[in-house]
């Protein structure tokens, strides 16, 4: 057993982006986080340095949640039916299926697609969810959590 000192944190996941602005600004908006100080977009008609490279959004208590690092290419994911797996995803959640279905609206205006809808749970599984891709074409999912089942 360690003791707290020498134990591995997570700081944060990091999404290669070939937009790294477009694709903060989606779970900025989906997720309510703000930009780490220094990595708030630039005034209207300023170059924007930052989104050129590195950017971190962080939660309302200013833990780091989520990094955007630009690259030049990116392959797309083409799970679950292609060769290029997923590589990665996010799992989030609501607190019941009304909610999911607010938010799935949510996503998609925001330039998310859907991918998979599994509302209703197969007789093998009682998790009911939906499956997205971001702007940039990472899957993440959003899962039901309801407090009372």
């Amino acid at each position: 057993m360690t003791d707290d000192a020498s134990r591995i944190r997570m700081v944060q996941t990091v999404l290669d982006s070939t937009d790294a602005r477009k694709l903060a600004e989606f779970y900025r908006s989906l997720l309510g986080l703000a930009y780490a100080e220094g990595d708030e977009p630039p005034p209207a008609g300023q170059p924007d340095e930052h989104g050129r490279d590195w950017l971190v959004l962080r939660t309302p208590h200013g833990d780091a949640q989520l990094a955007f690092q630009q690259v030049e290419h990116l392959r797309e994911p083409d799970w679950p039916d292609g060769p290029v797996p997923q590589q990665m995803h996010l799992d989030l959640s609501v607190d019941s299926l009304d909610e999911l279905c607010k938010q799935h609206e949510r996503v998609l205006a925001l330039g998310g697609s859907l991918l998979d809808n599994r509302d209703r749970p197969d007789p093998d599984d009682d998790e009911r969810f939906r499956v997205y891709r971001d702007p940039e074409g990472h899957p993440f999912c959003i899962f039901v959590a309801e407090r009372d089942r």
